[in-house]
């Protein structure tokens, strides 16, 4: 199993930037892909963006432009670089591992108002 660990979450206003980190530990496998899913209250939880080992990324449309996914592999960690943050980016967001198995992050809640 693979253990995630999120950090980086917090209060912005509208308009402002965040970066959210997730630590991975445990059997990590040599292929797997790492990415950043969000859940707001009353909605489906949904992939933000997520990065293979080897580097390729892809975006939810609504985060295009303002949202990097990048990975440190020699430290198991994956970061979400926000920028130009909007109220309807305010959701838990949720670390997740896929290789053999699947792990999920406890979640860090990024709030922004307006």
């Amino acid at each position: 199993q693979v253990q995630l660990v999120e950090s980086g979450g917090g209060l912005v206003q509208a308009g402002g930037s965040l970066r959210l980190s997730c630590v991975a530990s445990g059997n990590i496998d040599s292929i797997n892909d790492m990415g950043w899913f969000r859940q707001a209250p009353g909605k489906q939880r949904e992939l933000v963006a997520r990065i293979s080992s080897g580097g390729t990324t892809i975006y939810a449309d609504t985060v295009k432009g303002r949202f990097i996914i990048f990975r440190d592999i020699g430290k198991n960690t994956v970061y979400l670089q926000m920028i130009g943050l909007k109220p309807e980016d305010t959701a838990v967001y949720y670390c997740n591992y896929r290789g053999l198995f699947v792990s999920w992050g406890q979640g860090t809640q990024v709030t922004v108002s307006s």
